[in-house]
């Protein structure tokens, strides 16, 4: 089949499938949020309505659950054209963008979306119907509704489980699936800037300072220059003075492209770029505003910022000489360029080029303040000609291999919670490998939260939460934003309030370096994961609350809760002892701890036949069994370790490269050792900190760009193979969307030196605040049975019986807030009264687990000054709620105290139960809390079940 020919087959299926598709929107149910929209609190009782798809007229469909609705044009181009939060009668769009956006080879392309909006505030239908498809956006082929489907295989461990939960998560999924038009491809071949075709009429890299250049620099700083230490348009300069180079050029010159590094200069207007003079005496600037990360162009009248610019990195600038006007584009590779503006022009032949650092106007003059100093470079100047005649069909060839490229977006909407889910896919169908550089798999412009005319240190955001797969380096949540989140101003919201335009009201995804991921002819790659939680409140527990059903939602091996003991020693008496006292007592899984002489990455014959000898007798009584590794915060050698840029350090200080030659083998040797083995945990250490690596000798990936995306796929690969293995996984960071259990509840290692009963009233102000964010299940804590980081006696608990209140206090904290310690030491218990203590407790959490695994509400945080306690709530559950209530005082507490008992479910009467067994019933006040007298004996604790 000749091209022709493909090429008509591709339109002709392109309009089969949306006309098919508008057969199948018609058969869809219309939309009517006001008998779909769930009117019951979603977190007290499961909603009813489940998610569906629904036609809208004009050629729109609405993805949604009754609690948060996602609308969509896909008459055109393909566009989200609605948001609306159901629950509160918000709509949150304010204005349409690209579906995501994609650079390949070097070329940027918006995926979707609809241009022509009047403003930007807000979003009419009308305008909507008016608007269009972007011509230079990838257009819509068509779309498919299904189930949700698993991220990956999950081995459950009922065991740890305090119920079953559904894997996937129960919702619908939409797919839209996007290409490249001829017309796309046509345009793309009009504006690209392929230079091969022209000319070179001037060409310099700056060795030394060619005579053709006359240099102006500022006298008001003596160190202001175009040489810098004998190099030759290296140029350093304070922020807003000037120093660039002039020269003639050719009436015959229709290019100019300029290759600037940014150094360490922090300019706005007076940053590094060219100017070109017009015969007339008309000045144009294209430069970098190294200070705010952006563009800046002079029109000859008007100076306007534009585009956003990466930090650190080299850039080029190019202009061309068209007929009716110059216009302005930039590349990090010299390869392909960006379209950025064009500009009208006084049409006279461009006479003189200029380069480096001048004022607004592209000329000689300093601001009135100086700033500091920066050092800049002009690395290359190139003047091209005239585009020789066949250099169009030269482009067409060089393009045509767009046409079998798709991109899909995938959206998945979930029953019972106001949560949607985002991620894109490449496909390389063509017949030559492509890379694709960078993307951004989510734009929303939301309405602002908040509308200040003036700059602010902190922004107030639109009232959702935001999460990723794609995070690392820490246990809190935000993290992710140093990886694959951003709330940004919106260059096209010109008419907000804020002055300077900063109002962070467009919320993008995308990786901050890479992905760079080459894809052979055959080959695709899928983004990270984002999802989106809309909130109907800013009450802080109630967000919390929303945001903990998303993780049981979303990465319900979180709920997993084993009671895990930390054995300080590997050997096999030790060993043996700790699994026959966890079995004694119903504690359920082994980790030989940080120290103990457990060497995972030893695949010696003897070691994994001992280690598979001690499974097995683990697995025997019934004890899960594992050990701990270090990845992260350990050097290994020069050719291993990751290469930083400059002026950057790993995160731990030192860490190997996951794609080295090490890091490959590192990870052959764990998978190794639980396939041979058979154990059932790993405490991952460091684990993957998001370190880059700048080496170009590691097998795994070419350099710097990839370097983040490939260790990532790494490791998380490999946390979604122990998914499908049933292998728990203890984390100290946020991996849960990526596989992994638990992480720190929020802790620092010292303060288990401090005194004991410091320790005590610590751990549970670690417990309260924890778990705002955390389910009692994603977090663990520590309990140093042995010295640990120092203390002495006063510090250490052994001898246990010797300290029983102290350890009793301890299980009481943990157990009462259904949270896992790390009980580290030789051993449970030491006594007959020791062991007694530890199996209340344990049977105490047993009994009670499906409420203690619950969500958590905060009554009171601790202070050492009076009681404090916690609320544990599961309305669907047999017992609706636990209260959990502390005594740090000498004296007993004895009072009424006040407990909202909403998120119970209770409305009117509640029936409390203590640990005595003795029953207390209370009637609701209006605001669904009761008036709860207790008598909390001192240095003691006192609960209540709920019904």
């Amino acid at each position: 089949m000749n091209n022709k020919l493909k090429l008509l087959f591709t339109v002709l299926v392109s309009i089969f499938a949306l006309n098919l598709d508008a057969q199948q929107r018609t058969e869809l149910p219309p939309y009517d949020k006001e008998k779909i929209k769930v009117s019951k609190d979603w977190l007290i009782a499961t909603p009813q309505t489940k998610t569906k798809t629904y036609s809208k007229p004009n050629g729109q469909i609405v993805l949604s659950n009754g609690l948060i609705s996602r609308v969509f044009d896909i008459s055109k181009g393909g566009a989200t054209v609605g948001l609306e939060n159901l629950m509160t009668g918000e709509n949150m769009l304010r204005a349409i963008k690209p579906e995501a956006e994609v650079s390949i080879d070097g070329l940027n392309f918006q995926v979707g979306g609809l241009v022509g909006q009047p403003v930007q505030n807000y979003l009419l239908d009308k305008w909507v119907q008016q608007m269009e498809a972007d011509p230079s956006a990838l257009n819509l082929l068509d779309y498919r509704v299904g189930n949700t489907e698993p991220r990956f295989d999950w081995k459950k461990r009922p065991e740890w489980m305090p119920k079953d939960l559904d894997w996937p998560a129960p919702g619908k999924q939409l797919v839209f699936t996007y290409g490249f038009s001829q017309k796309l491809i046509t345009n793309l071949v009009n504006q690209s800037n392929t230079d091969q075709g022209r000319k070179v009429l001037f060409m310099d890299d700056f060795k030394d300072l060619k005579e053709t250049w006359e240099v102006f620099a500022s006298k008001a700083d003596e160190r202001n220059s175009f040489i810098n230490e004998g190099k030759a348009g290296e140029i350093m300069a304070l922020t807003n003075q000037y120093v660039y180079a002039s020269m003639p050029v050719k009436a015959t010159s229709k290019v100019w492209i300029v290759e600037i590094d940014p150094g360490t200069d922090k300019s706005g207007s007076w940053g590094p770029g060219m100017a070109l003079q017009s015969k007339n005496g008309a000045l144009y600037k294209f430069n970098l505003r190294t200070g705010d990360l952006s563009f800046g162009v002079y029109d000859g009248k008007n100076e306007k910022r534009i585009g956003k610019l990466l930090a650190g990195k080299k850039v080029f600038l190019r202009a061309e000489q068209l007929p009716d006007g110059l216009t302005f584009s930039y590349s990090y590779t010299g390869k392909d360029f960006n379209h950025l503006a064009k500009i009208p022009t006084d049409k006279s032949p461009i006479t003189a080029l200029r380069v480096g650092k001048m004022d607004q106007k592209a000329g000689a003059g300093d601001f009135i303040t100086s700033g500091e100093r920066g050092r800049s470079h002009i690395n290359q100047v190139m003047i091209l000609g005239e585009l020789r005649e066949n250099a169009k069909e030269d482009k067409l060839n060089r393009f045509k291999y767009l046409k079998d490229l798709q991109v899909k977006i995938f959206y998945e909407l979930y029953d019972g919670i106001p949560l949607l889910s985002k991620w894109i896919e490449v496909i390389n169908n063509s017949g030559q490998k492509i890379v694709v550089d960078r993307f951004k798999s989510e734009i929303l412009a939301l309405v602002e939260a908040e509308s200040a005319v003036d700059d602010k240190e902190i922004w107030k955001k639109p009232n959702l939460s935001v999460e990723t797969d794609f995070r690392f380096g820490g246990m809190s949540p935000d993290n992710l934003y140093s990886s694959s989140i951003a709330w940004n101003s919106d260059p096209a919201y010109k008419t907000q309030v804020n002055y300077n335009m900063k109002t962070p009201t467009l919320l993008e995804a995308y990786p901050k370096l890479g992905p760079m991921k080459t894809l052979a002819p055959g080959e695709s790659m899928k983004s990270f994961r984002t999802w989106e939680l809309f909130h109907d409140s800013w009450d802080r527990e109630r967000i919390g609350l929303a945001e903990k059903r998303m993780y049981r939602s979303q990465a319900p091996w979180a709920t997993e809760n084993p009671i895990m003991m930390h054995v300080r020693n590997a050997d096999n008496a030790s060993v043996k002892k700790a699994i026959d006292q966890c079995a004694e007592v119903g504690f359920e899984m082994v980790i030989m701890t940080f120290g103990s002489g457990f060497e995972i990455e030893n695949d010696s014959p003897e070691n994994l036949g001992r280690m598979k000898k001690l499974a097995d007798y683990a697995h025997e009584k019934g004890i899960a069994l594992g050990g701990y590794s270090l990845l992260a915060s350990r050097s290994i050698d020069k050719e291993n370790d990751v290469i930083m840029p400059e002026g950057k350090k790993p995160r731990f200080g030192n860490s190997p490269c996951l794609e080295s030659e090490w890091g490959q083998e590192y990870f052959k040797k764990l998978y190794a050792f639980y396939e041979k083995t058979g154990q059932d945990i790993l405490e991952h250490d460091g684990s993957y900190p998001g370190d880059v690596c700048a080496s170009h000798n590691h097998p795994g990936h070419s350099g710097l760009d990839d370097s983040q995306w490939n260790q990532y796929e790494t490791i998380r690969e490999f946390y979604e193979w122990c998914r499908s293995k049933g292998i728990f996984l203890n984390v100290p960071d946020h991996y849960f969307m990526a596989g992994s259990n638990k992480t720190g509840m929020g802790y620092r290692e010292t303060n288990w030196s401090l005194p004991r009963a410091q320790q005590e009233i610590i751990e549970r102000q670690n417990i309260y605040d924890g778990t705002w964010q955390k389910t009692p299940s994603m977090g663990w804590m520590f309990v140093p049975l042995v010295e640990y980081h120092g203390g002495g006696k006063e510090a250490t608990i052994e001898p246990l019986k010797d300290h029983l209140p102290h350890y009793e206090q301890r299980l009481a904290n943990l157990f009462g807030a259904g949270v896992q310690a790390c009980y580290r030491g030789p051993q449970l218990y030491d006594s007959p009264q020791t062991k007694a203590i530890v199996k209340k407790w344990v049977d105490f959490y047993k009994e009670h687990r499906e409420v203690l695994d619950s969500d958590i509400v905060h009554i009171r945080r601790p202070d050492g000054k009076d009681y404090d306690g916690l609320l544990h709530v599961n309305p669907e559950g047999k017992d609706k709620g636990l209260i959990m209530l502390y005594n740090p005082l000498e004296v007993p507490v004895v009072k009424t105290i006040k407990v909202n008992l909403y998120y119970t479910g209770l409305s009117e009467q509640a029936i409390l139960t203590n640990q005595n067994g003795e029953k207390l019933s209370i009637s609701l006040n209006r605001d669904y809390s009761i008036s709860l007298p207790i008598n909390i004996p001192a240095k003691s604790q006192q609960w209540f079940v709920i019904n």
